[in-house]
């Protein structure tokens, strides 16, 4: 049995960047198009192949750049990956849109995949996985000790809920609109072993939780603990995959650098604080109850960018663009702060549909419309 390894943990920094994207037609319906993308006659181009691959339904693909080992080059990866699977979609006559529900697609009407991984999840998970037509962004950061990994890993819980304030892009599904900013969220938290997860010890701790779910016949293998946040023990990162999947490959772009960023920090205050020569590991400062926690969740996923938080001391509340400023400040960076000064996502979606009506909607959605 594969739980990984501590031994995977071995270089700081590096980046990797996953997206999953909507196979659509040509007037930007769904459509089952990832047998023919995935498996068809036609090897995707670079940097594309042996990086694509289809989700639970037939209209989801998911993409993955090589390895990233300078956040300088993220933009430039994360389009070449967007170009190729857009130019190999159109091969085939089919186009590809991001967002974390399509506005159009009717999970009934669907068709699932045939791969036996996922055949066997909705065996077990019956229809909470049936009608799971999300689609997310997954962000590695590359992290050179597994207690450190798993100790940042706790660190960011109270920062993902702003991260999915500022990424909602889902307030349709199955044709109608949810009333909530990140609908896909909710929906994704209906399968087991989602949302944000409870504190870790270490990576002893984690790992043993992992062995503990396999055994026991709760999870086939470790990628099906689908927390906003987990150490990845196979690719030996801090994966943060709390984000809708977005059109727009410069919001990627500035989720990127935030948790890049993040991680780094966090890296650096585990150094500081940590007594390696005591084997010891700073105490979290991490105070709030996960019920707080998936409060300020839930905050983000009905409000958006509208949502304010309990924060960190668990008496105060703060909103969001205090919290955005706050990290902006501290790691010195901008992409948050691009994030809470465009439209936001959801916001566009709702804007487009209501004055221009659906078709317009899904041609907004194509990837190829914002560069790709």
């Amino acid at each position: 049995m594969d739980t990984g390894s501590a031994a995977a943990f071995d270089r700081m920094g590096t980046l990797g960047v996953e997206e999953e994207f909507y196979v659509v037609d040509k007037d930007g319906r769904p459509t089952a198009g990832s047998d023919e993308l995935v498996y068809g006659d036609r090897e995707p181009p670079e940097p594309l192949a042996g990086r694509i691959d289809h989700e639970l339904f037939k209209f989801v693909v998911e993409s993955q750049t090589p390895l990233i080992e300078s956040p300088g080059s993220v933009r430039d990866h994360v389009v070449a990956v967007r170009e190729a699977l857009v130019d190999h979609a159109a091969s085939y006559d089919l186009q590809v849109a991001g967002a974390g529900l399509h506005p159009a697609a009717v999970w009934r009407e669907l068709d699932h995949a045939e791969k036996p991984r996922y055949r066997s999840q909705l065996d077990r998970i019956q229809y909470p996985q049936h009608r799971n037509t999300t689609a997310g962004l997954h962000v590695h950061v590359g992290v050179d000790d597994a207690d450190k990994a798993t100790w940042i890993a706790n660190e960011l819980r109270w920062c993902l809920p702003p991260m999915l304030a500022l990424s909602a892009n889902s307030p349709f599904w199955n044709g109608f609109d949810t009333g909530m900013e990140s609908a896909r969220a909710k929906i994704f938290e209906n399968l087991p072993n989602t949302g944000i997860p409870g504190k870790f010890e270490d990576f002893d701790a984690y790992r043993e939780f992992e062995r503990r779910m396999v055994e026991h016949g709760s999870i086939e293998d470790r990628g099906e603990l689908w927390f906003d946040v987990r150490p990845h023990t196979g690719h030996g990162t801090v994966e943060v995959r709390t984000p809708d999947g977005q059109s727009d490959p410069d919001v990627v772009c500035a989720f990127v650098e935030w948790v890049h960023a993040l991680v780094i920090d966090l890296a650096e205050r585990y150094e500081d604080e940590a007594d390696p020569d005591a084997g010891t590991t700073p105490a979290s400062t991490e105070s709030l109850r996960r019920e707080l926690l998936d409060e300020n969740k839930w905050r983000a996923m009905r409000h958006g960018h509208d949502a304010d938080f309990v924060d960190r001391d668990g008496e105060s509340v703060v909103d969001l663009a205090t919290a955005v400023e706050r990290d902006c400040d501290r790691l010195g960076i901008e992409g948050p702060r691009f994030l809470l000064d465009r439209e936001p996502g959801s916001t566009r979606q709702r804007r487009i549909r209501d004055r221009e009506g659906l078709d317009a909607l899904c041609r907004d959605l194509l990837l190829d419309e914002h560069g790709a």
